[in-house]
């Protein structure tokens, strides 16, 4: 009976033993990523502009203009927090102006300035595909998304579509892809702000319209300004 006993006693102990030992936890190993891009998507949203317009132009209603693409980040330093970026885009851009084209009786395209009161409404828009190219700065870690940047770049655009709008009340004038306009467009802009939101600003350095084309015998010089937000997201 002791023997029973004893080999009872032993069980009981070990078994209580193994109960409260703890095994100790295993945590996944986290390698932290020092070679992180800032590799976004862009959306942008703009008031439009023109700047150098002839005299009596004016603007109405409320011009809008929509972008968007991708950026691919380059860092050209050892904390990545400056860098180099280049991407592929797409843009509308619309325009609610007293510039009017119109169309002659012989095929040829007029242009003029006029009196809201002379026409119902009056319209450009254009479709674009964009290439930024950007120099980049900001406070970023690879542990978050939420940093100052300031990018500024030159944005080159290729105009795939246009169409110009003027119903005057008894006619309506529908100019699809002019060949008085400048396909190819070019300008510096300027991004800056906080995390997700940003103040944007691009100011084209070539004009809309050819050299050749002409309001009561000069050139017409306009080119684009677009101000508004712009959101990156990673």
């Amino acid at each position: 009976m002791r023997i029973i006993f004893s080999c009872l006693f032993l069980l009981t102990f070990f078994n209580s033993f193994a109960q409260e030992e703890v095994k100790p936890e295993v945590k996944p190993v986290i390698k932290i990523d020092s070679l992180y891009r800032e590799d976004q998507f862009y959306f942008g949203v703009t008031y439009n502009m023109f700047t150098d317009i002839p005299v009596n132009f004016k603007q109405n209603k409320f011009s809008l203009g929509l972008s968007g693409g991708f950026l691919r980040d380059m860092p050209v330093n050892k904390s990545r927090t400056v860098a180099i970026a280049a991407g592929l885009g797409l843009s509308y851009q619309n325009y609610f102006q007293n510039l009017t084209i119109a169309q002659g009786p012989t095929g040829n395209i007029i242009y003029g300035v006029n009196n809201s009161s002379e026409y119902v409404s009056n319209r450009y828009r254009q479709y674009s595909v964009d290439l930024p190219i950007e120099f980049r700065w900001r406070n970023s870690t690879f542990e978050s998304t939420k940093f100052w940047r300031i990018y500024g770049g030159v944005k080159l655009s290729y105009i795939f579509s246009s169409v110009s709008i003027l119903d005057d009340g008894e006619k309506t004038y529908k100019i699809k892809n002019n060949d008085a306009i400048n396909k190819f467009q070019y300008g510096p802009y300027l991004a800056a702000g906080y995390n997700t939101w940003n103040l944007y600003l691009y100011y084209g350095l070539s004009p809309l319209f050819n050299s050749a084309t002409t309001l009561s015998g000069e050139k017409i010089n306009m080119k684009t300004l677009n101000a508004g937000l712009i959101f990156y997201i990673l």
